[in-house]
């Protein structure tokens, strides 16, 4: 039953909203504009506000729904298989030659349907760096170091589980913002409302 959750999850994972919705409605393939990324946050840079705010919310719905038919599969452990493999889709998606996003929507999603606490405090903490500092990718990278920190100061008893499963998303998820460390750092990363030409 386990593996039928992996397979149900990394399916759903895979289903690429910013290529799907930038295809649909711009006729354009996400991963040839911006970053290449295809998410959220690249979906907002290049096809604007309306498609990256829909991008987000069907991204975050991915670790919710994969968490949720996880759970009824086989409990607590399938909800964290669920969500754990919907974000390994969503970065490493079958349908489109394993060329996907960064995680951090799909991730969000699986923290809610989780520990709902840890989502919301993280989330917290996303919108200050990014208010702050202009820079989705900052504040994405943020969430990623704070989230298993999070998980280890409030849940009671300490789930090793769940703290092991974010941690583990968070180091691949950084790994992959290394582009964006590399601009962040020479001072030519993007900022909210900028705009990728295409």
């Amino acid at each position: 039953m386990k593996i039928l959750v992996v397979i149900i999850s990394y399916l759903i994972g895979s289903f690429s909203s910013a290529y799907v919705l930038g295809k649909l409605i711009k006729k354009a393939d996400i991963r040839t504009y911006g970053s290449g990324n295809a998410g959220a946050t690249n979906a907002l840079r290049v096809f604007g506000k309306r498609i990256g705010a829909m991008v987000f919310i069907l991204d975050v719905l991915k670790g919710i729904l994969a968490a949720y038919i996880g759970g009824k599969l086989i409990g607590y452990d399938g909800r964290l298989l669920g969500g754990f493999f919907a974000v390994v889709g969503h970065m490493w998606p079958i349908f489109l030659k394993f060329k996907g996003g960064k995680g951090i929507a799909t991730s969000f999603g699986m923290l809610l349907s989780i520990h709902w606490p840890t989502a919301i405090i993280t989330l917290i903490g996303f919108i200050i760096v990014l208010l702050v500092s202009k820079y989705v990718s900052l504040a994405s990278i943020f969430s990623c170091v704070a989230a298993p920190i999070v998980i280890a100061l409030v849940t009671e008893p300490f789930d090793r589980k769940f703290f092991i499963a974010t941690l583990i998303i968070a180091i691949i998820s950084i790994i992959k913002h290394r582009s964006n460390i590399v601009r962040l750092l020479n001072g030519q990363e993007y900022k909210i409302g900028e705009k990728v030409r295409r």
